[in-house]
């Protein structure tokens, strides 16, 4: 495919870690998928998997191989990465950790790109802050090269960067709210504890369904458009036209266009139609995803009061039996409002025009944190920083 073309995957590329015309065309799909045909093909007793290490490790294997069989070369980079994580050499999700770096070096390359464009302006820089001072030393009107710096349409702008940082600084205060449930030891006297339930408490997790879901819907959208243009139901889904310099297409009509957020400020007072709806559904979506999650993962109060009840800890002031009533006040309530305000903050981060969209700095900002989350657990149980190094 040329790369002058429109790019048929721009909407996947986020929650894909991929980057088109590179070595991670395909980001973690390779990953993804052949985890998901084997965790399938289990489920369904298709193959059967038992418990010991050695059918574990033999379906671990089968795994790889169905990778490297379905993307070869491809996934050979992002397969060795992902088995030295595995091994112990690193810490977190490899699948996490391709996700989070795609999404940085892009924001990176936004503000510093040193590429070059041909504009109706002149030639200009790609990244941000380059652009800044190159406007600042070429133009002789000082006062109006820093608006065109903050201000400037068609590529990354200061106003985007300075957005940017905004919502990661409001993203990783939010991550500090959370409620602490007393828990002592149905065992042994005075031993305390205490169980947090964090405002983002399914992390991520909507955001990821929701931009899997919309991403998806977009893809089928155009490639039925490409071939069925002009039927009427094809039509309804999404049409879409091809947005100059940037090597994408966008919807312009129909379901489609309703679920994308608006491209500017100016775009939201023109069609504040389209505006609620997109404000609705990204509420909606992400709070539905979110709750739904706690019942699927294992997670919700029935399933901590079980895991409490194994570790032989209840909570204080209460019984084993009023354990569930009493996580039920917190945990379906942190879960709805958490996916409320992850929806919200990627909303206002694509109105702001923040670089990388608001679905991938939520995606960027949320795994960095559990990384510096898993990070400070290592150092404790190993003594010291210079444990974990030496």
């Amino acid at each position: 495919m040329s790369t002058d073309s429109a790019d048929p995957f721009y909407w996947l590329r986020v929650i894909l870690a991929s980057n088109r015309g590179t070595l991670m065309e395909l980001g973690i799909s390779p990953i993804v998928t052949s985890g998901l045909i084997m965790q399938l093909l289990a489920g369904a007793k298709i193959i059967e998997v038992g418990d010991t290490p050695k059918d574990r490790a033999l379906f671990n294997g089968a795994q790889k191989c169905k990778q490297e069989f379905l993307f070869e070369l491809t996934a050979l980079f992002k397969l060795i990465t992902l088995k030295y994580l595995q091994k112990g050499y690193g810490l977190g999700s490899g699948i996490s950790l391709f996700i989070a770096t795609n999404i940085c070096e892009t924001i990176v390359w936004k503000a510093f790109s040193p590429a070059t464009m041909n504009t109706g302006r002149g030639t200009e820089f790609e990244g941000a802050v380059i652009a800044l001072f190159h406007l600042l030393a070429t133009r002789s009107d000082k006062v109006r090269a820093l608006r065109e710096a903050f201000y400037r349409q068609n590529l990354p702008n200061l106003m985007n960067l300075m957005a940017t940082i905004l919502v990661f600084a409001v993203v990783i205060y939010f991550q500090g709210f959370r409620v602490d449930l007393p828990i002592k030891s149905a065992r042994y006297r005075g031993q305390y504890s205490s169980y947090p339930i964090k405002l983002f408490y399914t992390s991520n997790i909507p955001i990821i369904l929701q931009s899997a879901l919309v991403s998806n819907l977009y893809v089928i959208s155009q490639m039925l458009a490409a071939k069925f243009g002009g039927n009427f139901i094809v039509n309804i889904l999404g049409t879409w036209s091809d947005a100059s310099g940037s090597y994408r297409s966008y919807p312009t009509g129909g379901i489609c266009y309703y679920l994308s957020p608006p491209d500017t400020l100016s775009h939201v007072l023109e069609d504040p139609l389209h505006c609620i709806i997109y404000i609705v559904f990204m509420l909606g979506s992400c709070a539905f995803f979110s709750k739904t999650w706690i019942d699927v993962s294992g997670s919700s109060a029935k399933d901590v009061a079980k895991q409490l009840k194994e570790q032989q800890m209840v909570m204080r002031g209460h019984r084993e039996k009023s354990m569930i009533r009493e996580l039920n006040r917190y945990i379906p309530t942190a879960a709805a409002f958490g996916g409320l305000c992850i929806g919200a903050l990627s909303v206002t981060a694509d109105f702001m025009g923040a670089i990388g969209s608001g679905t991938g700095i939520l995606l960027a900002v949320t795994i960095i944190y559990q990384y510096f989350e898993i990070f400070v657990k290592e150092q404790q149980e190993m003594g010291g920083m210079a444990a974990m190094f030496f």
